[in-house]
């Protein structure tokens, strides 16, 4: 096989991958930005859980990103592009670490491996629980839910809220615990139900 052949071509993610199924290659594609797009502050905490300095964590992520885009057709759409994408991450925070070998370690390979395995469990944990909250926010009825997103809305206070609606502090803080209540509850049962599925 000559050198020319066994080059793979650059990866052109602006064009499809085919003239023969143009719109799913574009639409993949599409997805397959989107993914990366909204896996990067996740990645980029789970490299974080396995390199010390923050700095030093957005250049590993850098490094994974080239690969993680050279390697963008070989991602299987439907599958979890987070784990595929934290296994390149994997490679290149070993590489990372070979490199700082010259350096002293604080911690051992094992338990910095344990921290990844764990950080991987929590991001998934956490982005169940986010998608869970979001489907109970949808079921409040409309007076709770925008009562719950004004007092969580940025330096939002209790007391402000109260006097801007109108009610009584005590009122609004009774009427944010009952609400709270009912979206923990509500987010344990969908929970539940992802677990038996």
């Amino acid at each position: 096989m000559s050198e020319a052949a066994s080059e793979e071509p650059p990866l052109d993610l602006a064009t499809p991958s085919s003239p023969d199924d143009g719109t799913t290659a574009a639409a993949s594609q599409a997805e397959f930005i989107q993914l990366f797009t909204k896996s990067q502050r996740r990645l980029y905490l789970y490299i974080l859980t396995q390199v010390p300095h923050p700095v030093e964590a957005e250049e590993v992520l850098q490094e994974a990103n080239v690969i993680v885009w050279s390697k963008a057709a070989q991602f299987q759409a439907g599958t979890n592009f987070f784990a595929w994408a934290c296994q390149i991450a994997h490679y290149e925070i070993l590489k990372y670490r070979s490199r700082q070998k010259r350096t002293k370690l604080r911690f051992s390979d094992e338990f910095i491996e344990q921290v990844a395995v764990e950080a991987v469990e929590q991001a998934d944990e956490l982005e169940s629980r986010r998608m869970a909250l979001k489907q109970c926010l949808g079921k409040l009825r409309d007076k709770d839910r925008e009562l719950i997103e004004s007092r969580y809305a940025p330096g939002e206070r209790g007391k402000d809220l109260a006097d801007q609606i109108g009610r009584p502090a005590n009122s609004v803080y009774q009427s944010l615990g009952r609400i709270r209540r009912t979206l923990l509850e509500c987010i344990q049962r969908q929970l539940a139900v992802e677990l038996r599925s």
